[in-house]
């Protein structure tokens, strides 16, 4: 065997005991989610005695799963669609005025990816809590807040890589600043733009801990909440928990399976430019 095929035959190795490892949580997710509590608790590795859906149908009506599936679309949507908007705004004014306040104001968002979401939480609802903005629309703003951060860095690269000469040709043409972004630049920003969205929408469709000191009205929470609902303090559903997280991720696996290749150019653009 040559020295190249060699090294191929390892790093093939090595990528298919990566992706067992990766996959393995999933296929202890699939299996237990067919399980009785019991067969759960006794061997966990084993395929199910009968393979029924009995626990998904249970789960999805304990979850009220299409309207609390409505909650999570709504607030994730129209989360990530601001996100998108603000952060893509941002950094075009950013990338286009080279001045030593703007390269200070990008620092200042891309230090701040490194700040924790517990360090700044309980002042952060205390603040919300008193401009009686606990609800849809607050825990928005916030998404707006945590997300925008990464959103520019990976748009600011981008936009370095687009010759400022589109802008000037569009003004020499007779259009305003803001018709030069919406109709000549934004359009070239498709693969960033496909890649912010997924980024942003897995984090805030599967996120627990803001949701739940934000939103405390009944019929209002999201897919992560709800869940909860199977974890009791003495006792725990985990048949059901697991068919509900199998029900849940679907959604997202089907929107990143079509957008894979859109993700991977935007991240490599963002980051290279």
């Amino acid at each position: 065997m040559s020295r190249k095929k060699k090294k191929s035959f390892i790093i093939g190795t090595i990528g298919i005991i990566l992706a067992l490892l990766w996959l393995s949580p999933f296929y202890l997710m699939i299996v237990n989610s067919f399980k009785t509590k019991r067969e759960i608790f006794t061997d966990t590795l084993k395929l199910p005695k009968q393979f029924t859906f009995d626990n998904y149908v249970e789960a999805f009506n304990q979850l009220d799963f299409l309207k609390t599936l409505f909650n999570s679309i709504l607030i994730s949507v129209v989360a990530v669609v601001i996100i998108v908007i603000f952060s893509s705004m941002a950094a075009y004014a950013l990338s286009r005025r080279k001045s030593k306040i703007s390269g200070l104001i990008f620092f200042l968002f891309v230090a701040a990816m490194l700040i924790p979401f517990q360090s700044v939480m309980i002042p952060l609802v205390s603040i919300f809590g008193k401009m009686e903005m606990l609800n849809r629309i607050g825990i928005i703003i916030m998404y707006l807040g945590f997300g925008s951060s990464l959103s520019i860095f990976l748009y600011h690269g981008t936009l370095s890589g687009i010759s400022k000469s589109l802008d000037e040709a569009a003004t020499i043409d007779g259009a305003n600043r803001f018709q030069v972004f919406w109709y000549i630049i934004f359009p070239m920003l498709k693969p960033i733009t496909v890649t912010v969205a997924i980024l942003n929408i897995i984090w805030i469709w599967n996120d627990y801990l803001l949701p739940s000191l934000v939103i405390n009205k009944e019929g209002m929470e999201t897919i992560p909440l709800k869940m909860f609902f199977f974890f009791g303090e003495y006792t725990k559903q985990w048949h059901l928990a697991l068919a509900g997280l199998t029900i849940a991720i679907i959604p997202v696996i089907i929107v990143y399976f079509f957008l894979q290749k859109q993700i991977i150019k935007g991240i490599s653009e963002g980051s290279v430019k």
